[in-house]
């Protein structure tokens, strides 16, 4: 529906545009001389960075453009589309894509001389906010058409009826109209429409139903039932012959087993199974279709895990926090985040100072207080402090509001160093520089071991799981290894999630397969046989389920050094849950230390984030602990629910209010 959309400078520089059907040059022409140089009254005195909604729209050619103009940096963003279409949000698309824009590249556009800016990812900020104003605005636009159309039957409830030689057996001709236009798109039923709104079938003269006239189905089984004659004629006796039998009691021996002369049926699985293949060839799939643009996109040939909704969010709400702070009248600013708190502790200070570590005493104290509301441990609390200290000590202050952007931008670069991984997180790429090395290494390809660890009851079978599905897109060849060997039902559990899998790989492509030996096993030897059958059988990566122990009981946390010497893992991930508070920093600790001399973690797996808001203060101490990267967050419980890891989203969550 939206034709084109540009963004441009006043003097004609196209910055970006993405067009999705041919407009003439001349609209955006035409447009920026009538309102950029001419300024003709029609819509002139509108340059003073307004929104969309605010700013007239100008038509031209049969299109109309909604437009909005950033003052300080002289870019018009516009959007082109056709005036006979109604888009409630296109306004909406346009701020938004002017707020992304401008902070994302805003600090390229402020240099001098710059005329070329290298934007060329943003195709995907914009293509989400495109696909989630789309929907949003289907929605709603839909609904104002079938209101719309509610309030025209009830305005024109008298139609006039048919001629009654026109009506034959209860219908109408299928070349009568005896309803409105629209009628056959929405639904009019008495049933569905609001109650002042008459049925338009109560209008139809309807003759008595005859041979030709169809009846509905409990019209014809009740007129059977009538006319059903009666067997014995003692309505008694059927009455009996159709009541339920009372029920019979179950006798049993005495090993508690039932007895064989009983006759009855007490396992009904065998039954059940037969009645669902039966049914199956009708039936949907068990497990529904997932839509691989709601959790992540195909680039490079790679599909690539979505975290970028949450940044894209993050930086509208930030934007919103900082124009309702320019509206008020408080000298705090930052309205609405944690940081106003803290900036309320600068009013000692004056104007014009060099800050001192005696004036940040104060502050840095808050500060750790908020990050220890936000489930940060004290020693990671402590250490960012620490950090935005260093960055605060000889700045000059300038008004309380200066203080508070000084303030935040600091707390960003703390938190940007402890968060940002040392070394390349590129999963997809491991892969392939181990299932398919390149000739001049001189390696034998194999396939990749990533092994999944942590405490009960975090999620770990969960999370394997939704990497192997996000492997599954990538057309790998999954085998799924069953290491843990002491849990009841295990096995059982992992059996599933391969089923289902298995039901997905038939659309999405790739391979997936369990490998078990059972309860009781030794778990290390159960994933070295695992990682040869798949080197025999060609699979390409190779995810070891471990059982789940307490960090603390060094009994159980010894076997891992054993399980690493024989699996050899590639890659082991730790499973931390985003509730567990404090006690995660000697959770990821321990868990560190027990595979051994040179070998650690490589990464944490954030289970639980969709469960404590804003409080992912665990995400900071595990990686405060051990220097180890967090790779994914976990969202949800499908398989889809699995995302890279933002660090400006944690930033902007740890910022928030308390």
């Amino acid at each position: 529906m939206l034709d084109t959309f540009e963004i441009l400078t006043t003097s004609g520089v196209v910055l970006w545009s993405r067009t999705y059907a041919a407009v003439s040059p001349a609209v955006v022409n035409n447009f920026i001389s009538d309102v950029f140089i001419e300024e003709k009254s029609a819509v002139a005195g509108t340059k003073d960075g307004a929104s969309a909604s605010a700013n007239p729209p100008y038509k031209y050619d049969q299109h109309t453009l909604r437009w909005s103009f950033e003052k300080e940096l002289g870019i018009i963003f516009v959007a082109v589309y056709r005036s006979l279409l109604h888009l409630s949000w296109i306004d909406k698309l346009v701020d938004n894509i002017r707020t992304i824009f401008v902070n994302l590249y805003g600090d390229q556009l402020k240099k001098p001389n710059v005329t070329l800016i290298q934007c060329a990812k943003f195709d995907n900020y914009f293509d989400q906010q495109l696909q989630e104003l789309e929907k949003t605005g289907s929605k709603t636009d839909s609904k104002d058409i079938r209101a719309f159309h509610d309030e025209t039957l009830s305005d024109e409830g008298d139609i006039p009826p048919p001629l009654p030689g026109l009506v034959r057996g209860g219908r109408v001709p299928s070349n009568i109209n005896t309803s409105k236009q629209g009628d056959s798109d929405f639904d009019t039923s008495p049933n569905a429409s609001r109650p002042t709104t008459p049925a338009v079938a109560s209008h139809l003269l309807v003759a008595k139903p005859g041979p030709g006239g169809k009846m509905s189905r409990r019209a014809r089984k009740l007129q059977n039932t009538n006319s059903a004659p009666a067997s014995s004629g003692d309505e008694a006796s059927v009455k009996r012959a159709k009541a339920k039998a009372a029920k019979k009691g179950r006798k049993w021996d005495a090993d508690g087993l039932a007895d064989e002369d009983d006759d009855v049926q007490l396992d009904f699985s065998a039954s059940k199974a037969t009645s669902d293949s039966e049914g199956e060839a009708g039936r949907r799939p068990a497990v529904e279709e997932v839509d691989a643009s709601t959790w992540g996109s195909t680039t490079k040939g790679k599909f690539v895990l979505r975290d970028l909704g949450d940044e894209v969010h993050s930086i509208l709400a930030s934007a919103e926090a900082k124009n309702s702070a320019s509206k008020t009248d408080a000298p705090t600013g930052l309205v609405g985040t944690g940081l106003s708190a803290i900036g309320g502790l600068f009013r000692n200070v004056v104007g014009g100072k060099v800050l001192t570590k005696e004036d940040l005493d104060k502050a840095m104290k808050g500060m750790e207080e908020h990050l220890l509301k936000k489930n940060v441990a004290r020693e990671a609390a402590v250490r960012l402090c620490e950090g935005v200290e260093k960055e605060l000590i000889g700045v000059k202050t300038g008004s309380f509001e200066s203080i508070n952007t000084r303030i935040q931008k600091a707390m960003e670069v703390s938190l940007t160093k402890m968060l940002t991984p040392t070394s390349s997180l590129d999963l997809l790429r491991e892969i392939d520089s181990i299932t398919s090395p390149p000739a001049t290494s001189l390696r034998k390809a194999r396939p990749y071991v990533m092994s999944i660890v942590g405490v009960n009851g975090v999620g770990k079978s969960t999370n394997l799981s939704k990497i192997c599905f996000f492997l599954l897109q990538n057309k790998y060849k999954v085998l799924i290894a069953a290491g843990d060997t002491f849990r009841s039902g295990a096995v059982e559990q992992l059996a599933v999630h391969v089923r289902n899998l298995k039901e997905l790989t038939q659309r999405e492509g790739g391979k997936v397969e369990l490998y078990q030996k059972g309860y009781g096993k030794d778990a290390a030897a159960v994933a070295k046989d695992a990682v040869t059958f798949a080197a025999q059988e060609g699979f390409d990566v190779v995810l070891i389920d471990t059982a789940g122990r307490r960090h603390n009981d060094q009994r159980l946390m010894s076997s891992l050094e054993k399980f690493a010497k024989f699996a050899q893992p590639d890659k082991i991930l730790m499973v931390g849950e985003a509730l567990v508070g404090t006690d995660s920093v000697a959770q990821a600790k321990n868990f560190n230390a027990s595979f051994g001399a040179g070998r650690s973690l490589d990464g944490f797996i954030i289970s639980k984030c969709d469960t404590v808001g804003d409080m992912v203060g665990t995400i900071v101490s595990i990686v405060h602990a051990t220097n180890v990267p967090v790779l994914f967050v976990g969202v949800g419980q499908h398989y889809s629910d699995l995302r890279n890891f933002s660090v400006k989203w944690a930033v902007e969550k740890l910022l928030s209010s308390a």
